[in-house]
């Protein structure tokens, strides 16, 4: 009951903030401008960019309204969030303007997020030994490299996946299904809790963004999703996790985790910044191989469900 409370209460409340915000941004000149020479920009009129705000908004609300007490694990996840949505409104304003930002202030901010968590405790610190059962505790130095890596990356390919309507929410919310139907099975009701939070606002984000999209989350929208995903995968499908089921969270942000990787390495081949826009991303490769605009994300939509069903029977094998 508690967690369907606490879905209804994010969705609603994304719902309700998603509109007077877009007439906020209109007002500001706060809105994503198409423009025909970039292959990225889809969009034919200019679209808002504050949905980042409602989301944030919907999240920590409920969040906080449901968790049983404000702890520094809690206090870290806002200051991190807080960080990443100020970057991510800079980016956002810079591309209001035909801008780009540099890319190393964002990664400064976003390294700088993930070792606020790290630093409060939630942190990837071992795995089980399947040959022993006993828990094999990694060195502190490597824990930190694990935990900020694996923060950072879930928060950038979830940035990039970020370059159709409907695609980086949808594959945020089911990959938050799936970590919560996980939390659920190991007992961890926090990890549960964030999770289906996440579902609801990225469910309400989604009605508005749903092709045709009235609203953008922006840079700062995507990279907080990619952040909360990571840190629940951290807190609860990591957490005494066998060899095995390390591959759960990894399934469960599959599409997202292999389009990326396989992006970034084609970017290091070619010579080009990693950090730097193109159209390599699986969906647009899909829209020049002939698939419109919704049978894209129907698509990789799919993909998602397949390989979160695979880490939930991972998860199932390993019960």
């Amino acid at each position: 009951m508690v967690y369907i409370m606490a879905f209804l209460l994010s969705f609603i409340v994304v719902l309700l903030l998603i509109p007077p915000l877009s007439r906020l941004a209109h007002r500001l000149d706060f809105v994503d401008k198409p423009r025909e020479d970039v292959e990225r920009k889809l969009h034919r009129q200019p679209i808002p960019l504050t949905a980042s705000y409602a989301i944030f908004t919907g999240f920590f609300l409920t969040y906080i309204a449901f968790t049983k007490q404000l702890s520094m694990e809690t206090a870290a996840l806002v200051a991190g969030g807080m960080l990443l949505l100020t970057i991510g409104t800079i980016d956002d304003w810079y591309k209001t303007k035909g801008k780009d930002f540099p890319a190393l202030p964002k990664m400064i901010i976003q390294i700088s997020a993930a070792v606020l968590v790290f630093a409060s405790g939630i942190a990837f610190t071992g795995f089980v030994n399947p040959l022993t059962s006993e828990y094999v505790m990694l060195p502190f130095w490597l824990q930190f490299l694990l935990t900020i890596l694996w923060i950072f990356g879930v928060t950038t390919v979830i940035n990039f996946s970020d370059g159709m309507d409907g695609l980086a929410g949808g594959l945020s919310a089911i990959s938050a299904v799936t970590l919560f139907v996980v939390a659920l099975a190991k007992g961890q009701s926090d990890s549960a809790l964030m999770s289906i939070v996440l579902v609801g606002v990225t469910l309400g984000y989604l009605k508005y963004n749903k092709p045709p999209a009235k609203v953008f989350m922006g840079d700062a929208g995507a990279t907080f999703l990619g952040f909360i995903l990571a840190v629940i995968a951290l807190d609860g499908a990591f957490k005494q996790a066998t060899m095995l089921s390390l591959f759960i969270p990894i399934l469960a942000l599959g599409v997202p985790i292999f389009d990326n990787i396989f992006v970034v390495i084609k970017r290091f081949i070619q010579g080009k910044a990693i950090y730097q826009a193109d159209a390599s991303q699986a969906h647009y490769r899909l829209l020049r191989a002939g698939l419109n605009h919704k049978q894209v994300v129907g698509v990789l939509y799919l993909i998602s469900t397949c390989l979160c069903l695979s880490s939930i029977i991972l998860m199932l094998v390993e019960m």
